[in-house]
């Protein structure tokens, strides 16, 4: 059996638990180098997590002829650039969520891509989790009945970074704040379970913080059959909210889209609820769908274009607060 043997640029932390010991363990899949600009940390990495190779340069990786596709797990800001220069070799990709910064950022990659017929993924990898699994197949079964609503609400005390990671509130290297790193899960799970969303508009503010990122939105949207749906998210709040709502006429669902509480189906029969627990190694389900892919026996449904409407998505909710998304609006001051 053929193996897929991967090369990671950018082995931080999302890569300890998510992401690097599940391209170790995905089936027809090997970890054999990796890439960090700090030359001790990628190879701390890498003894710890038996990698093969280490780099402090990402061409070095990239032209390395035993490795046969990249993952780019660096923050936002890079994802084009290390995107792009893994396809001017002809290798597959799999690129951190969000895509990148903006819609025109993602669509350059997407684009590129399709016209040399190389693969390009993102790592929404809910849409390879079984508790999101189930929602669609709950969906599909007719189990709510015609959809009439979507309510999505997250709230939380995210904006004083407690994790030191300060880059994911620069828009210049995240693209935006938490609403990009957190809400991009959210809107592509509605794009895996509901189709491509439509007529997305928002208002965003900063309530407070240390940069001048959003970290308030309130969002309206409808699926492409017309059906309803609002959203908010709200990084500066005293207490945690989580929640998926999709309501039918029969019914309606509800899960969290982080964290292991049930999926619960509520109908005129009562409430059932699936115990779908996430894996130790998140990332895992959706990487076998690009191993097995790439290896010809399958199809993995997160890719360049999905990934790309997220964004898009994202870039009309934000379009007000920094005045368009189309060019380098870091660059400027939000309309806040």
């Amino acid at each position: 059996m053929k193996t897929i043997r991967w090369g990671i640029i950018g082995c931080g932390d999302v890569t300890e638990v998510k992401s690097g010991p599940a391209l170790q363990n995905a089936r027809g899949s090997a970890l054999v180098a990796v890439m960090r600009r700090d030359a001790a940390k990628a190879a701390d990495y890498a003894q710890r997590h038996n990698v093969p190779r280490w780099y402090s340069n990402a061409a070095q990786l990239i032209d390395d002829p035993e490795v046969d596709a990249v993952y780019v797990a660096t923050p936002p800001q890079t994802h084009e650039h290390y995107a792009l220069e893994v396809l001017a070799r002809g290798k597959p990709c799999y690129v951190e969520k969000p895509m990148a910064r903006n819609y025109s950022e993602c669509a350059r990659m997407v684009d590129g891509f399709a016209q040399k017929g190389v693969p390009l993924f993102v790592a929404y990898y809910r849409r390879g989790l079984p508790r999101f699994r189930k929602v669609q197949e709950l969906l599909a079964a007719g189990r709510i009945g015609a959809l009439s609503g979507i309510y999505v609400r997250y709230t939380g005390d995210r904006w004083r970074d407690k994790d030191g990671n300060v880059w994911r509130i620069n828009a210049e290297i995240a693209g935006g704040g938490f609403f990009l790193d957190l809400a991009s899960h959210t809107l592509d799970v509605l794009d895996f379970l509901l189709g491509p969303l439509d007529g997305a508009a928002g208002h965003a503010t900063r309530v407070l913080g240390p940069t001048p990122v959003e970290n308030t939105v309130a969002m309206l949207f409808r699926t492409q059959q017309g059906v309803p749906g609002t959203g908010y998210w709200n990084f500066a709040a005293s207490h945690r909210e989580d929640l998926i709502e999709i309501n039918g006429t029969l019914g309606r669902i509800s899960l969290p889209t982080f964290g292991n509480d049930p999926v619960k189906l509520q109908t005129a029969d009562g409430v059932e609820e699936f115990d779908l627990p996430n894996p130790l190694h998140i990332q895992q389900p959706l990487i076998q769908t690009i191993v097995d892919e790439l290896l010809g026996n399958g199809t993995c449904p997160s890719t360049g274009q999905s990934g790309a409407r997220t964004s898009r998505i994202m870039d009309a909710v934000l379009a007000d607060y920094y005045g368009g998304r189309e060019d380098g609006f870091w660059t400027r001051p939000p309309h806040c």
